[in-house]
């Protein structure tokens, strides 16, 4: 079959009318929160904690904001002043604090300009992900863009599909950096030298955290399609989609027996999709990109540049602190994108952004309008999720703890490399994504004098490598104010050994429970 169309617009456009509907009973309070955070989900929203504005949810299919979905972001946040945006762990756009009717019109704008929302949250396919920088890493087996769309595309098609999981995340992986997780979600593309994918399928964070299972090699490219279709058809016969709170293809490795059992269980339903449908991929094919520049070997040196393979084009690392860029700057980058051939953001799952395709001069441009509002350190690439002041389910504000642990950590002085980047999120959902971080936080709470306190579950050794996958182990809780002062102890121990924290980590990955104990609650 040749690359699937999504859903016509129009014909989701059509559904507004029952979102608009249910929203403004919602807000007159006709509508139990519960019962509509169950609805609104279909439509990428939700209402905030106050219940008084929501957010909505734009899916970037493989991370990638070309100029036109840009332009349209970027009009909707001056046209209705939206001060708050955030580049999530899924590599979607959310757009924060709107009002009935901005959130209206922004639905409506977006299926427009080509950007769907519809499946963006609930029991629904979500955003397709893949390497920020697939096309552009020197280091990659194949570029992995066109399959991810692909794949987009085709899921698009099961939003109105029966027994879902309560999520779909699915993932392409260019290189064994595996920054999209591809090699434990619940299905997952990871590219090998010879052009092919490795299959992985049934992992997840969050509760019961799984790796997920390889349940085929050497996959050619063009069958992708197979292997999105067996997912579901197992989910549909194994899945507990009767239970809410189980109801992630994960669950099926231990339900059915473990990995084997699993796998033994996916290639079946694999095997009838291929004896029942013609799935086969017709006419993918890489993104043309014919732009050249010149080299220039001062800018490559800069840290925040990455010389493409392309001979003269340059990306540039755009980390807003959290992932929530300063809309003016938003709007900037977009301004300049939109006279830069080629050029586009593309959205990394640790909450950044890379604008690639850029010529020397481009780069510098982008460098300069970016200046003000990216980390100046790896620790400062910390990620957070959008956190309790405005998710209904976060237990912790993860936003405010990382703003509190960078402010102390710049008071300490400490080098860059001497904290790793760290993960939090606010509940244990994971949207933080903190059972994989070298150092995670999970929100809590700890009950001292009968009263209970704010504060985090530690987690430390998470590593997302390909080959080397590790969720975080357990080390103990401590309270929100004791976060910020381990984590500077820490810094300074790895300082003094003289060592970057990967380095002290590895050559003793016990040394840093000793220093947590003196802060664990």
């Amino acid at each position: 079959m040749s690359v699937p169309h999504p859903i016509d617009p129009s014909a989701w456009k059509a559904e507004l009318a029952d979102f608009r509907q249910a929203t403004d009973t919602f807000h007159a309070g006709g509508l139990a929160k519960a019962a509509y955070k169950g609805f609104s989900g279909y439509y990428g929203s939700y209402a905030q904690r106050d219940d008084a504005v929501s957010m909505l949810r734009l899916r970037m299919p493989a991370g990638r904001v070309n100029a036109r979905r840009m332009a349209f972001v970027a009009g909707a946040l001056r046209r209705h002043d939206i001060r708050r945006l955030h580049f999530t762990t899924c590599q979607t756009i959310q757009l924060h604090d709107l009002p009935p009717q901005a959130l209206y019109e922004v639905m409506e704008g977006a299926l427009d300009a080509g950007i769907a929302i519809l499946g963006g949250g609930g029991d629904y396919p979500r955003n397709v992900m893949c390497s920020p920088l697939a096309g552009a890493d020197p280091e990659e087996y194949f570029d992995v863009t066109p399959w991810a769309e692909a794949a987009g595309a085709y899921l698009l098609h099961f939003v109105h599909a029966e027994k879902m999981p309560r999520k779909l995340k699915v993932a392409f992986s260019s290189s064994p950096k595996n920054l999209p997780h591809a090699t434990y979600r619940d299905l997952g593309f990871a590219a090998r030298p010879d052009g092919a994918f490795d299959v992985y399928s049934a992992g997840g964070l969050g509760g019961n955290p799984r790796l997920g299972v390889k349940v085929a090699e050497a996959v050619a490219p063009d069958q992708i399609l197979y292997y999105i279709k067996a997912m579901w058809l197992t989910f549909r016969t194994w899945g507990n989609y009767e239970n809410r709170a189980k109801a992630r293809t994960r669950y099926m490795q231990d339900a059915l027996g473990g990995p084997e059992a699993y796998a033994a269980a996916y290639r079946d339903k694999l095997r009838q999709v291929y004896e029942t449908e013609d799935l086969t991929l017709t006419g993918v094919t890489a993104p043309a990109l014919t732009k050249t520049g010149a080299p220039d070997p001062e800018l490559a040196a800069d840290r925040r540049v990455l010389a493409q393979k392309q001979n003269g084009l340059y990306a540039v690392a755009w980390h807003p602190l959290g992932g929530m860029p300063d809309p003016a700057v938003f709007c900037a980058v977009s301004d300049a994108l939109q006279q830069m051939e080629g050029a586009e953001l593309r959205l990394t799952p640790d909450e950044g952004a890379w604008l690639v395709n850029l010529t020397a001069e481009e780069a510098r441009r982008m460098l300069e309008l970016t200046a003000g509002n990216t980390a100046a350190s790896l620790f400062e690439t910390s990620v957070a999720c959008i956190g309790a002041a405005t998710c209904q389910v976060g237990l912790r504000d993860s936003q405010a703890l990382l703003a509190d642990c960078v402010a102390a950590v710049r008071r300490a002085g400490l080098p860059d490399g001497a904290l790793p980047q760290i993960h939090i999120s606010g509940c244990p959902s994971s949207c933080g994504t903190h059972q994989t971080g070298a150092i995670g936080f999970r929100g809590a709470a700890k009950v001292i004098d009968g009263k209970p306190l704010p504060a985090f579950t530690l987690f430390v050794g998470g590593c997302e490598g390909q080959g080397r996958e590790a969720m975080g182990r357990e080390l103990g809780i401590l309270r929100w104010e004791k976060i910020p002062e381990f984590l500077v102890a820490l810094g300074r121990a790895v300082a003094d050994a003289g060592q970057d924290y990967a380095a002290w980590y590895a050559a003793d990955p016990a040394a840093i429970e000793a220093i947590a104990a003196e802060y664990l609650a």
